[in-house]
């Protein structure tokens, strides 16, 4: 155990006394050029005093030493180098507190020696280094770069070449190294940089046109080096810079760069294409027709064999057109593909930048304007295209005439209108044509309305028929052209036909045929030529109104009750054509009362029920129609409640467009009689309240007592409905249903019986009924009456009903007396007053006996006087 100790111990003392103060400079030797500057830095470590050391620099020139200079003593510098110290050619820089620089700014041949750097020891023991010594190597400057101006402008897609010779001569080893650069503005550009060790550097910019090839490096030996742009951009305008840089190993392979020289090589400018890009087509041309078109497309650039052009052939439709009415006749591919050529049409490059266009048998709609659009393009290295300028020539004027042809037109009636609702037909007529050659004939129909002197008149399209025989409505035509109330023919290839079939009064007016003649075009299609408008003819009538009268007879009269009654009604119109019928019965009770609609049959033949809903004889009434404009109605069971006067109405309707009716004109006919006499006995209605004041809470009872008069009908032949209205006090309104019960017993609650007390219904004998109101409430109050209506039976088993008869009107109150009213509550009140106040003195005399008693009270004295303590 103390040998180990011992031997840990001696080790300790070793290592610690080796690992004392530390001094350090760069690993030479350092090789710098002359005219340059250099720095060698100088750090101490492991130190023992204060934090911030002193250092001292000396040079050592075989056995010469010079002291140069030092952090401590401003006097330290040796007088031969004392000129350049205070002249800061030669300085010293602290870093921090134990690292300073030694930096010569302008090294000179004889700056080639050994640079000792030694710190003054602060330690308490002397241990470590405390100097350390590099070699400096001050070479000639031998960097030479000579570099060659390149084009001073070069057209977007050319060639960019930069040439640059740079040569060093030194026994060193050292490399060289060369950089191109394009300085814009204010920045400068790396472009490529070839060194040290021929290693290839690209600018961020230039990467990828460098592995497209774009960018290619040329070492033709010598000391020159060539780059290479081969598709000059725009972006590539600028200054470029040419420098060459010298640098020297370091450990590690680095290699440290101690000399660099710039030269500019020169500007260049780049042409961008859509600047000096030019087209031009030839000048304007008049031809006849059948002959040959030619046009020049000529097209002009810098670099011009650089591009690939794309050429297309434009033509406007009309002379004077612009761009956005143009179409694309022909198109040549910048890889020479020609679209849209034909035995006709053809497209040809004929030279560098020349284009042609032939057309062959011109036709007069070959006249428009003509121009050539040109799209210039340029090929990368790596084989892509970009459109570098397009550009659109001026327009040539191609003007091709012919002889029109001539013809007249001539519009005739051929069926004319004589009311409304009359068919219309007109012809158009093409005489006297002349050079129409292989040309088609088109029409096209017009109407203005007729109006005053004095009022604007406006034309609306009818419809149209092309030259390929297609109808095309107008707007407002389209309609009745599509329901087929419109037609348009072409009876022969010079005749056209336009025909209503039913003409309106709208249609009034002034109409008018043009017709047009359509030509074959090169491409298949037609083009409209010469047009030729006819006579105005005018199409009226005299107007009419339309009237009609309806007359009814009885077909079957009501001799009894129970019996069938039966009714012809005919309607005649006039000045309308083909009309539909509606009908309407209508009923009064008695002669200028109101009339009663029973049913009606519209135009449709649809049977509607108007103002007929009694109950049990809906099925009673029947309305027919038996002719184009007859009508019967029949009403079975006659009864007492239906005599009186019974008539038709009937309403005209003239057909529209589309399926429409319009209606024309309506009339009443003569008034039929239902009037059989009445054999039954007479009945009579009265009413009789049992009380007619009741209070609260009670049952009033009403009874309603029905009579007989004459011969009175036998038991079973008679049946009664009875309804019981009630009108509140303070209430204007009519009086409201309240329950009611028909000839079979049903009983029905009406609508104010749902808010009031529970009404009740009972039939005391064959004549008498009785109404009784349970638990009476003030809205129970007011005026009560019955309404009763007989049934008797005829022989032959049918029923008729009587004249509903109504009673008198009773009042009935809901009273009550102040006593009724008070006693209960007085009673009620006094009871609770007297619980209280019995409640209230056993809880105070309870509270006095146990609750506020105190046991340890002494009782205060009798005496006038009280006690008094003294000292």
């Amino acid at each position: 155990m103390e040998n180990a100790f011992f031997t840990y111990f001696i080790l300790f003392l070793t290592f610690g006394w080796a690992q004392g103060r530390l001094v350090r400079v760069p690993n030479g030797p350092l090789v710098s050029v002359v005219g340059q500057r250099v720095s060698i830095r100088c750090s101490v470590s492991d130190y023992e005093g204060p934090r911030e050391q002193d250092f001292d620099w000396t040079v050592l020139r075989g056995t010469d030493s010079l002291q140069v200079i030092s952090t401590f003593d401003p006097a330290y510098s040796d007088r031969s180098l004392q000129g350049r110290v205070d002249s800061g050619d030669i300085s010293m820089e602290r870093i921090n507190d134990n690292t300073v620089e030694l930096k010569i700014r302008n090294l000179k041949a004889t700056d080639s020696a050994i640079y000792r750097c030694s710190t003054p020891s602060t330690d308490s023991v002397i241990r470590g280094n405390y100097e350390d010594e590099v070699q400096l190597k001050v070479i000639a400057d031998s960097l030479k770069v000579s570099p060659v101006a390149p084009p001073a402008v070069v057209p977007e897609g050319g060639r960019i070449s930069l040439h640059c010779t740079a040569t060093v001569d030194s026994a060193e080893h050292t490399s060289l190294s060369v950089a191109w650069s394009v300085r814009k503005g204010t920045s400068l550009e790396a472009i490529l940089t070839f060194g040290p060790e021929r290693a290839v550097t690209t600018g961020a910019g230039y990467r990828k046109r460098y592995a497209d090839g774009g960018l290619r490096l040329g070492l033709p030996g010598g000391g020159a080096y060539d780059l290479v742009l081969t598709e000059a951009l725009p972006a590539d305008q600028g200054v470029y810079v040419c420098t060459a840089k010298q640098s020297v190993p370091e450990q590690g392979g680095v290699w440290q760069e101690i000399l660099q020289r710039s030269v500019d090589m020169g500007e260049v400018r780049v042409t961008p294409t859509s600047q000096s890009l030019t087209v031009a087509v030839g000048a304007n041309r008049t031809l006849s027709v059948d002959d040959t078109l030619n046009l020049t497309c000529s097209v002009a650039a810098d670099g011009l064999a650089a591009l690939g052009l794309e050429v297309t052939w434009l033509v406007g439709s009309a002379p004077g057109g612009g761009p956005t009415d143009s179409r694309v006749l022909a198109r040549v591919s910048r890889d020479g593909v020609v679209t849209g050529a034909s035995d006709l049409v053809g497209v040809r490059r004929v030279g560098a930048g020349v284009f042609t266009l032939v057309i062959r048998g011109v036709s007069k709609s070959d006249s428009g304007q003509y121009s050539c659009r040109v799209s210039a393009w340029i090929r990368q290295s790596g084989g892509e295209w970009y459109q570098a300028a397009e550009k659109t020539s001026n327009s040539a004027t191609v003007l091709v005439t012919m002889l029109e042809p001539e013809f007249k037109v001539t519009l005739r009636s051929v069926v004319t209108p004589q009311a409304s609702g009359d068919p219309t037909e007109l012809e158009c007529l093409v005489t006297d044509a002349l050079r129409l050659q292989d040309g088609r004939l088109g029409v096209s129909w017009r109407y203005t309305e007729t109006t005053p002197a004095d009022q604007p008149t406006s034309a609306r399209a009818i419809a149209a028929v092309d030259e390929q025989g297609n109808l095309q409505p107008g707007d407002e035509y389209r309609q009745r052209a599509e329901k087929g109330l419109l037609a348009l023919s072409r009876v022969k290839p010079d005749t056209f036909r336009l025909r209503f079939l039913h003409t309106q009064d709208s249609d009034v007016g002034q109409y008018s045929c043009t017709v047009s003649v359509w030509t074959r075009q090169r491409d298949g299609g037609w083009a409209k030529g010469k047009e030729v408008q006819s006579n105005p003819i005018s199409i009226s009538w005299i107007h009419k109104d339309p009237s009609l009268s309806v007359s009814a007879q009885p077909l079957r009269e009501a001799s009894s009750g129970g019996s069938t009654f039966e009714m012809g009604c005919q309607a005649t119109a006039e000045n309308l054509l083909d009309p539909g019928y509606s009908v309407l019965i209508r009923a009064e009770e008695t002669a200028g009362g109101k009339a009663r609609k029973i049913l009606s049959l519209s135009r449709d033949s649809v049977l509607k029920l108007e103002e007929w809903d009694e109950l049990g004889r809906l099925d009673s009434v029947v309305l027919e129609k038996t002719g184009p404009a007859a009508f019967r109605f029949r009403l079975y069971g006659a009864q007492v409640s239906d005599r009186g006067s019974y008539s038709c109405e009937v309403t005209a309707w003239a057909p529209g467009a589309g399926n429409t009716w319009t209606k024309a004109v309506s009339a009443v006919s003569n008034k039929v009689q239902i009037s059989f006499a009445d054999t039954g006995p007479a009945f009579n209605v009265s009413i009789q309240p049992a009380v007619t004041s009741v209070l609260p809470g009670e049952t009033a009872k009403i009874e309603c007592v029905v009579s007989a008069l004459g011969v009175s009908p036998k038991a079973g032949d008679v049946a009664y409905e009875v309804r019981w209205l009630q009108s509140r006090v303070l209430s204007l309104d009519r009086p409201a249903p309240l329950v009611s019960v028909d000839r079979w017993g049903v009983v029905r609650r009406g609508p104010l019986n749902g808010s009031s007390s529970d009404c009740s219904l009972e039939q005391t004998d064959e004549q008498t009924f009785a109404l009784r109101v349970h638990g009476a409430r003030d809205a129970d109050a007011g005026e009560y009456q019955c309404a009763v209506t007989p049934w008797l039976r005829a022989p032959g088993g049918t029923w008729t009903s009587a004249r509903e008869l109504t009673s008198a009107r009773v009042f009935l109150s809901v009273t009550f007396t102040l006593w009724d009213t008070l006693k209960l509550p007085l009673l009620y009140g006094v009871g609770a007053s007297l619980v209280a106040g019995g409640l209230s003195i056993l809880l105070g005399f309870a509270c006095a006996q146990w609750c506020c008693r105190n046991t340890k009270h002494t009782p205060r004295s009798r005496n006038g006087l009280m006690d008094l303590e003294m000292d």
